[in-house]
């Protein structure tokens, strides 16, 4: 049966191409490295301590594009899983915790149908709370006004885009009163997004303890996988 499926519903793994996979052993495999600061060089004033699990490339951005331009939703689930385990190391220890996804713009929102971040923080504040982290997801922000494509510009040009190109729901923030906040979002570049979040926080009286995404692009040296570490059975997954 599941031969006659794959000729009708051909499946290949988004991270290398292999057959009758949506995602294979090998490319979950980075999604397995251990958290730790991902701090852009040079890194932006403001930015609060960002954390990543993993590089962003190879197998890790064909997962990324596969979730968020190709429509694999089943990629969800591992993706927000390691975004679940940056999180836990950027707050360490127990108590609440509230994740704040960035938002994503309008016209992404509808070409994909759905915030892919904020999805994410839904799957990583689950995966945290099953690890007894009392989590909570609040899109408090949002867009104050249109921003340009930030592929292919520098941090400079980045930073022009951005500036003041967020804004806080107010109904949202009084939900934020607690001792540790996150910013969350899929993928840390240059920290611009991460900071004038921040900022816009800041201007609502939050202050964003931390920043976990899933991979950071100007990591140098990619932390090393936990060993004999898995998914859980409920984070792969489904064909």
């Amino acid at each position: 049966m599941k031969a006659l499926l794959d000729l009708v519903f051909p499946v290949d793994c988004a991270g290398c191409g292999a057959r009758s996979v949506l995602a294979c052993s090998s490319c979950l495999t980075p999604l397995l490295c251990a958290p730790g600061p991902a701090w852009p060089r040079p890194s932006p004033p403001g930015l609060p301590p960002p954390f990543a699990v993993t590089a962003y490339g190879g197998s890790v951005r064909g997962l990324l594009l596969g979730l968020k331009e190709d429509g694999l939703l089943a990629l969800q689930r591992p993706l927000g899983w390691a975004l679940g385990q940056s999180v836990r190391a950027a707050v360490g220890g127990a108590g609440p915790v509230c994740l704040v996804p960035v938002p994503s713009a309008r016209a992404a929102q509808r070409r994909r149908g759905e915030d892919v971040v904020r999805r994410l923080a839904s799957v990583a504040a689950g995966e945290l709370r099953r690890s007894g982290v009392p989590a909570t997801v609040v899109p408090a922000l949002r867009h104050s006004r249109a921003v340009a494509d930030s592929a292919g510009l520098d941090a400079r040009a980045r930073a022009r885009n951005l500036s003041g190109a967020f804004t806080t729901r107010r109904r949202a923030v009084d939900r934020l009163r607690v001792d540790r906040v996150v910013l969350v979002d899929d993928l840390i570049t240059t920290g611009v997004t991460l900071t004038e979040c921040a900022a816009a926080l800041a201007a609502a009286g939050v202050h964003a303890h931390a920043c976990a995404t899933i991979a950071a692009t100007q990591r140098r040296s990619p932390h090393s996988p936990r060993g004999s570490a898995q998914l859980p059975p409920w984070a792969l997954p489904s064909q």
